[in-house]
């Protein structure tokens, strides 16, 4: 079994995905964008109160 130690074709296929990755992605309008944050953020907030939540818990009982 040979093993290829050239990083070239690995850094070309990179280089191919990356540059499709770019053209089909677009840019959100102010709508979905605000949306999206909208939706991130409560996300975060959840998680944030419900690790709060178990920490204080954890506390109480130890």
């Amino acid at each position: 079994m040979k093993i290829n130690l050239n990083p070239a074709p690995r850094l070309k296929r990179f280089i191919a995905d990356s540059k499709h990755i770019i053209s089909v992605s677009y840019k959100p309008d102010t709508a979905s964008f605000k949306r999206t944050l909208k939706i991130v953020l409560i996300g975060i907030l959840t998680l944030g109160i419900l690790g709060f939540v178990i920490a204080e818990i954890i506390n109480l009982v130890l």
